[in-house]
């Protein structure tokens, strides 16, 4: 696993864990912001961009490395974790593995709920359309109709196009595999982590649900719907306001 880092090593470290089909670039421009004040992380996750020819095993396994980075390089705690999608659902198996590896946690819609519906829909989706879903005719073509609100800097749009239109389908499918049948594990009621749960309310009814499940587990957790956005709609699109609730919740 690669890991990009901005920042002094002495600074507090925080790690933001990208989504699926993305790669550390989903948050470089929120690393660029908050550099000054943090040592932020930036995995790229197996199968994904540079690491798109290892094999994606499942979250837990990342998690395993995840660890194994954060005891050589951070002592063995992070000031805070995020992560988006695919990304908080690793965030959330994190913060069950170890009680006190992270004193600050932002989830933004991950699933902690088995969603055997999801899974089918997406492996037949991927199966059917993988030739063009990957193209970089369609992902070009993709990106020019998104609204304004949500158009890309063309650094990160370059990025976008170079990486995901070179993910291979047995990747996919097997995140699909395990995302979609991710549960949430007991230990997570151990967590010391305070904790905030991000969802836009848009998204789909099991996102809304694991927040509430999430939380269930949690000492300490903040449940914030996010009028008017998508899913991952926040962390990619708006960088200056995530860091600015991110700070916020940092404070406290």
């Amino acid at each position: 696993m690669k890991f990009y880092e901005y920042g002094d090593k002495n600074l507090p470290h925080i790690m933001l864990l990208h989504g699926a089909g993305w790669s550390y670039w989903l948050y470089l421009r929120e690393a660029r912001l908050l550099q000054n004040k943090y040592h932020v992380i930036l995995p790229v996750i197996d199968g994904h961009g540079e690491e798109g020819t290892v094999p994606y095993t499942s979250t837990e396994k990342i998690v395993d490395q995840l660890i194994e980075y954060i005891y050589k390089n951070c002592g063995g705690k992070l000031f805070a974790v995020s992560g988006v999608s695919l990304g908080g659902q690793i965030a959330i198996e994190l913060l069950s593995r170890k009680k006190d590896i992270v004193e600050k946690a932002i989830i933004e819609s991950g699933l902690c709920i088995p969603t055997p519906f999801l899974l089918k829909y997406s492996t037949f989706t991927i199966k059917l359309c993988c030739k063009w879903m990957f193209s970089k005719t369609f992902n070009k073509w993709a990106l020019k109709m998104l609204p304004k609100r949500m158009q890309l800097p063309n650094e990160i749009a370059e990025l976008y196009l170079r990486d995901f239109t070179s993910m291979k389908t047995e990747t996919m499918n097997r995140i699909f595999q395990t995302y979609f049948q991710y549960t949430i594990k007991e230990s997570l009621k151990d967590s010391k982590a305070d904790t905030l749960f991000w969802y836009g309310s848009k998204e789909m009814q099991c996102i809304k649900q694991s927040a509430k499940l999430f939380q269930s587990y949690m000492k300490k957790c903040k449940i914030v719907e996010l009028k008017g956005y998508a899913h991952s709609e926040i962390s990619s699109y708006h960088p200056e306001e995530w860091v600015e609730k991110a700070e916020e919740f940092f404070k406290h």
